[in-house]
């Protein structure tokens, strides 16, 4: 094989992460692209999503960025606030992200990030889509890996590919067969938190001038309290208000749920944020009785490994992350285009060659690991962090967030500009041309 384009990929789950993997290897060239999806169609269901300035950069480079953008809202600034009084704790001042980065920080409906991306795919006929089509398992990882396939209403079929890129979240099949082969053990780790996410239209909040001034605002607003907290911020031109939260996990704690969700109760989450503040109260209110949704926040430990012979993890199905930086879907997209640079470098005369295939996902791995690795750590820190009960901690952390970020530093690490200055100016690609040749050789 003389030419890299003519590689077969085969990609796993059409999330994030696979839409993202698969936009990337069709603007690189490959030809023969594959995406295989358990669902009948994408549904672009979900609720609001965070587009920093690193995201937006990969998805400008592919060509679907002003599309996401034209209904998004410009994060001007985030306000932090006690949950049980609305009082400010601090306000941070963003007004300048482009400038700085080169890409706005935004926040959108999920919808509108997975159909920008589905949108761009469309266009590329390298790019076939097989719905309805679960994978059932990897037959072989090395040389040229088979996967088997189960479509809904059909028999079992077997698939051959030059790569298999996982992207099947964070119950991955993959995962699990991988870790296992291998002898090694995945540890998956109970974090204790749970979440709602709300969804509120215009419409519903018109009468409310509280409400409203919130719905038009450019700025985030997360409401903090003693193991919970909401965050909060507009959608979809203003005619949505989202809602966010993370709280001690009740309701799952006693059984294990396949789909980590479950209808909830409004009175359980009215009382879940009982001494939060009218306001939020008000919003919460809003809620229709039978559509509260509560899902189990689910990370796990390290992985020892992401890449097996010619197939590699994208994800959540490897990294996957508390919501409290808000990096979770930035990490699986930028984990496709590091993939597509990575595979597309492999030189020409080993393109045939499995070895080198594997060497250059495992190059992927030492790209993303690190980096992937500390933004999952910061997560779980600022969790912790703005989860703080009474005590000197507590009134340690509100000091710091009474200086605004004047330091450099903010308690909640999503709104810390030293954190956002390296998460925010990090160019995934362009590490990825600087450093692959150094380890590919060294691999």
């Amino acid at each position: 094989m003389a030419d890299f384009r003519d590689l077969r990929i085969a990609i796993i789950g059409s999330g994030m992460g696979g839409l993202g993997t698969a936009l990337a290897f069709a603007k690189k060239g490959f030809k023969h692209i594959d995406v295989y999806e358990t669902a009948s169609n994408l549904g672009f269901v979900g609720a609001g999503i965070q587009l920093p300035p690193n995201v937006a950069r990969v998805l400008d480079r592919w060509g679907c960025w002003e599309e996401i953008l034209a209904e998004a809202t410009n994060v001007k600034g985030t306000s932090i606030r006690q949950g049980s009084t609305d009082v400010q704790l601090a306000y941070v001042s963003m007004p300048d992200m482009e400038e700085k980065y080169g890409y706005p920080h935004c926040t959108g409906h999920r919808s509108s990030l997975a159909g920008g991306l589905y949108n761009g795919c469309k266009k590329e006929s390298a790019i076939t889509f097989h719905f309805s089509t679960a994978l059932v398992g990897i037959d072989s990882f090395t040389a040229k890996p088979t996967i088997t396939l189960k479509p809904r209403d059909g028999d079992e079929y077997k698939v051959e590919a030059d790569v298999v890129l996982a992207a099947d979240g964070i119950k991955s099949v993959t995962r699990t067969q991988m870790l296992g082969l291998l002898g090694l053990e995945e540890e998956e780790e109970d974090t204790g938190q749970a979440a709602y996410r709300i969804m509120l239209k215009r419409s519903e909040m018109a009468d409310d001038p509280e409400m409203l001034a919130l719905l038009d605002s450019d700025t985030v607003v997360r409401w903090i309290g003693e193991r919970r907290h909401i965050i909060a911020y507009a959608v979809s031109n203003h005619g949505i208000y989202n809602l966010s939260t993370a709280h001690p996990d009740s309701n799952f704690a006693g059984a294990t749920n396949a789909t980590y969700t479950t209808k909830g109760s409004k009175a359980a989450m009215l009382d879940v944020y009982s001494t939060f503040c009218p306001l939020v109260h008000r919003m919460l209110n809003l809620v229709p009785d039978g559509e509260v949704c509560e899902w189990k926040l689910r990370v796990h430990k390290a992985l020892p490994t992401w890449v097996h012979g010619s197939v590699a993890l994208v994800g959540d199905a490897c990294h996957p992350t508390l919501p409290h930086l808000s990096q979770g879907a930035a990490m699986a997209i930028e984990d496709g285009a590091v993939l597509a640079e990575c595979v597309s470098r492999i030189p020409a005369g080993k393109l045939s060659d499995p070895e080198a295939i594997s060497k250059a996902l495992e190059v992927y791995e030492l790209l993303r690991k690190p980096y992937t690795s500390k933004l999952v750590d910061l997560a779980s820190f600022s969790g912790r962090t703005l989860h703080l009960g009474e005590g000197k901690a507590k009134e340690e952390r509100d000091r710091q967030f009474s200086e605004n970020g004047k330091t450099g530093s903010v308690p909640d690490k999503w709104a810390s500009p030293d954190v956002q200055k390296m998460i925010y100016s990090h160019d995934c690609v362009k590490e990825a041309v600087d450093r692959f040749d150094e380890l590919f050789c060294k691999r």
